[in-house]
C-alpha cells in the first residue's frame, strides 16, 4: 500500500467511522501513521549515511593523493619553489596570522613556532623566508593550509614574521626558497 493511498483510505475510513462507529478504520489510520513515519525516519537516515560518506572519503583521498605527487614534484624541480629554480628571481607575498585553534595537519596554533601556511606544499615542508626590505631570514615548517585571501601567498606565524621585521606592516614581499 502506498502512502497516498493510505491519505485516501484514511479519509474514506473517517467517514465511514462516523457513520457506522466500527473500530477497523482506527486501525487502519494507525497502521497508516505508522508508515508515514517510518517512510520518513528512513529517508532521514539514508540522507544522513549519504553525507557522512562523501564527506570523509573526499578529505581522505585529497591527502593520499596530493601528498607524494607534490613531493615527486619537488624531488624533480617541477614545483615552483623547487631549490634554486628561481634563485631569488620570483617573490611572493607573505602575511601572518595569530587566531585559529587548530592547523590543517591537526596540530594547536602555537603562536612561538615558527610554522606557516601554503596551499600547495606538502606538510612538513622547510621553507627558507627572507625579506629583501629587512634582509632577515627564517626557516619555518608547513602545516597548515592557507594562506585564503587573494593575492597571498604564505602565512606565516606570529613569531616567524616577527623575526622577519613584518609584523608593523602585516604583509611584506619575500622570497621562498623549499630547504628540506
Amino acid at each position: 500500500m502506498r502512502i497516498t493511498d493510505c491519505a485516501k483510505n484514511l479519509r474514506l475510513d473517517i467517514t465511514v467511522r462516523r457513520a457506522s462507529f466500527d473500530e477497523r478504520p482506527v486501525l487502519s489510520a494507525k497502521l497508516c501513521n505508522a508508515a508515514r513515519l517510518s517512510a520518513v525516519v528512513l529517508t532521514m537516515a539514508l540522507l544522513a549515511a549519504c553525507a557522512q560518506t562523501s564527506v570523509v572519503s573526499n578529505k581522505s583521498g585529497y591527502r593520499a593523493a596530493s601528498r607524494p605527487a607534490l613531493l615527486a614534484a619537488l624531488r624533480i624541480g617541477k614545483h615552483p619553489l623547487a631549490r634554486g629554480q628561481h634563485a631569488g628571481e620570483k617573490y611572493a607575498v607573505a602575511s601572518f596570522y595569530v587566531e585559529g585553534t587548530e592547523t590543517a595537519s591537526g596540530e594547536k596554533i602555537d603562536p612561538e613556532a615558527l610554522t606557516a601556511a601554503h596551499r600547495t606544499l606538502p606538510f612538513g615542508t622547510m621553507l627558507r623566508v627572507t625579506n629583501p626590505e629587512t634582509g632577515r631570514t627564517v626557516t619555518v615548517r608547513v602545516n597548515d593550509r592557507g594562506p585564503f585571501v587573494h593575492g597571498r601567498d604564505v602565512d606565516l606565524s606570529y613569531s616567524a614574521a616577527e623575526s622577519l621585521g613584518m609584523v608593523d606592516q602585516g604583509v611584506a614581499k619575500v622570497r621562498l626558497d623549499v630547504v628540506h
